[in-house]
């Protein structure tokens, strides 16, 4: 494929470029829909008179509609739109990004959706269906556990998964933490029961706090229903979780100042599992929880970590440095460009 766009580019270096504008505006018609002539020039750096003559001839090949409301795609356009992603993934060099980091990081795979999940919805929405296909290929056809973390990626997540062919698989979801205490949209409780509703399987609940004291903790951990559906996460076939910027989640799960303070002075960066790390990936804090530990990561066949945007790649590559193996990192376009761009690989 790649010899074959090199060949092409060869020879018809505009017919390359005008298939890949093309595309952009119609990959940003269905992110934005319905969005107006104006506001996507804007958004796409174009003056609004080139703008008109590329998407009239959209509409003439019937791939947009244009009503009062804004412009939107059609069925065919989708349909081509999803056609042309791994063609213009190649010829863009993505798929040699997701070879770079995957390398960088040691692990086994890395996923890169075109985008930036700060801004653009739809990017965050698409995580949901890599992470079916994902599981669609990792997972074996038998009874599995997958253990959820919480978030509003992971919620975004949860909401555009798919089936995962339950005809052949029994996937029980289960809470990788407690969270009683967050909102409750985006507790691992909920974002674990909306991927069983989407998916066809099953799951289970954790109805603990995410942060207890000492006593309370050890005292939650002699409760039978704790203890059923901590077995459950422990036997774990696949771990889904995000990865958060330091800061922000530590003010979000409302840590003191004194604590936030802490976290700044021992250069906190990123967080995942209720553990913070620093630049380097070194763990600077950790949060007294119940429920999946970093430590056991190690032994849990599969891992998928989806984080995205611009403003998380220093999170992302902070936890990265140190991820499992078995991890399969899936982020976005943005994401990349900016890990790449600060490191030499």
């Amino acid at each position: 494929m790649e010899n074959q766009l090199e060949l092409i580019e060869a020879i018809a270096p505009d017919l390359i470029k005008v298939v890949q504008e093309r595309f952009t505006i119609l990959r940003a018609i269905d992110w934005m829909a319905p969005v107006g002539r104006r506001t996507l020039a804007v958004k796409m750096g174009m003056t609004e008179r080139v703008l008109r003559t590329e998407t009239d001839l959209l509409k003439s090949l019937h791939l947009i509609d244009a009503s009062k409301s804004g412009m939107t795609i059609t069925s065919t356009g989708k349909t081509v739109l999803v056609g042309l992603e791994s063609l213009m993934g190649h010829y863009s060099g993505m798929q040699q990004k997701e070879r770079q980091l995957a390398d960088y990081y040691n692990v086994e795979r890395c996923i890169i959706v075109a985008g930036n999940s700060d801004d653009e919805n739809k990017v965050l929405a698409s995580f949901g269906s890599v992470v079916s296909q994902s599981l669609r290929t990792l997972l074996p056809d038998k009874e599995n556990v997958i253990a959820v973390m919480g978030g509003t990626t992971m919620a975004a997540v949860a909401e555009n998964m798919t089936d995962l062919d339950s005809n052949i698989r029994n996937n029980i979801f289960v809470p990788a933490r407690g969270g009683i205490g967050e909102t409750i949209g985006i507790q691992a409780n909920s974002v674990s029961a909306m991927m069983a509703s989407k998916t066809g399987g099953t799951t289970r609940p954790l109805y603990v706090p995410e942060r207890v004291s000492h006593e309370t903790y050890q005292s939650l951990l002699q409760e039978p229903f704790v203890q059923q559906v901590l077995g459950l996460i422990d036997e774990s076939t696949c771990v889904i979780h995000s990865i958060g910027r330091a800061l922000h989640m530590a003010a979000r799960r409302g840590m003191t100042d004194v604590e936030l303070v802490m976290l700044k002075d021992k250069g906190a960066v990123s967080e995942s599992f209720g553990y913070f790390f620093d630049k380097d990936g070194q763990v600077v804090h950790k949060i007294p929880r119940i429920g999946l530990q970093l430590k056991d990561l190690e032994k849990i066949p599969y891992i998928l970590a989806v984080a995205g945007g611009k403003s998380k790649a220093q999170a992302i590559d902070a936890y990265m440095k140190h991820a499992p193996k078995q991890t399969w990192l899936i982020t976005d376009e943005s994401a990349a460009n900016e890990i790449l761009k600060e490191e030499t690989l």
